[in-house]
């Protein structure tokens, strides 16, 4: 039961690095309008490609308003990783909103450290055996291998390149022209909103005004979609810490316990 909780949760976590994310509007369109340094909208949007297409880590947060508001536990409903292209990540996933759970995330290499509060337990486990993995693990990290059904799944949620692979499948099938709107600001950095609508979502990215002209938001709203993405510490080195022993307890003891308990 653990570990077809775990492997559920994750999976949905995985939904957001598909090629229908709002990043497939980054392709080099038709845009007549130009900046003050003579680029155009389309100019502007694959410079941002390129950047995040090259990025070697950047730290990646996802708020799903729609999944949050319907409180649907297997979709995430928020997102805060820290990524590399080796498959590092620290960050914490939630799901469903208000009662869905959280989940803390340490991953290095092929092992992996996962802390999911007691919420989570509760809304993927049914009956009392929430409660009692939850008071097993006791604060704990439970940990593991990619190796292991239930986390295999992390290999794909934590690796930077699987996600810029699938922006570059999906950029390739855009065919809305983007348009250029007022300097403004994101993340207290200037910023130029990039608007394009397709299939009745409309989607804005805010690239930053001054070079080199990096993505650092996305959003992607219409019936059913109201997403945000942010992109920040382009570069940046994933933070290197794992939990202590004493702060963890491996999956398969966890397993134990329960059918002892």
């Amino acid at each position: 039961m653990v570990r077809k909780a775990l492997a559920g949760a994750l999976a949905s976590a995985g939904l957001l690095f598909s090629p229908v994310s709002p990043l497939t509007l980054l392709s080099p369109v038709p845009a007549a309008a130009s900046d003050a340094d003579g680029r155009t909208a389309a100019e502007l949007a694959e410079q941002a490609e390129d950047h995040l297409l090259g990025a070697e880590s950047v730290r990646l947060t996802m708020t799903d308003r729609i999944a949050e508001a319907e409180g649907t536990v297997t979709e995430p409903s928020a997102m805060d990783l820290a990524l590399d292209r080796d498959g590092n990540c620290v960050g914490t996933i939630e799901t469903g909103g208000e009662g869905g759970g959280r989940v803390e995330i340490v991953k290095r290499g092929e092992e992996v450290w996962l802390k999911p509060d007691a919420a989570f337990w509760k809304a993927h486990v049914p009956g009392d055996e929430g409660d009692a993995v939850a008071g097993l693990l006791e604060d704990r990290y439970l940990h593991g291998t990619t190796d292991d059904p239930a986390l295999e799944g992390m290999a794909g949620v934590c690796d930077l390149g699987r996600f810029q692979r699938e922006i570059d499948t999906g950029a390739s099938s855009g065919d809305a022209s983007l348009t250029k709107g007022e300097e403004t600001t994101r993340q207290d950095t200037a910023v130029v909103p990039l608007t394009g609508e397709e299939d009745g979502e409309r989607t804005t990215l805010y690239v930053t005004a001054d070079a080199p002209h990096r993505l650092i938001e996305a959003d992607r709203r219409g019936e059913g979609t109201d997403v945000t993405l942010t992109f920040e510490d382009y570069g940046a080195p994933v933070p290197a810490g794992t939990p202590s022993p004493a702060e963890t307890v491996d999956i398969g003891r966890l397993e134990e316990e329960l059918l002892d308990a």
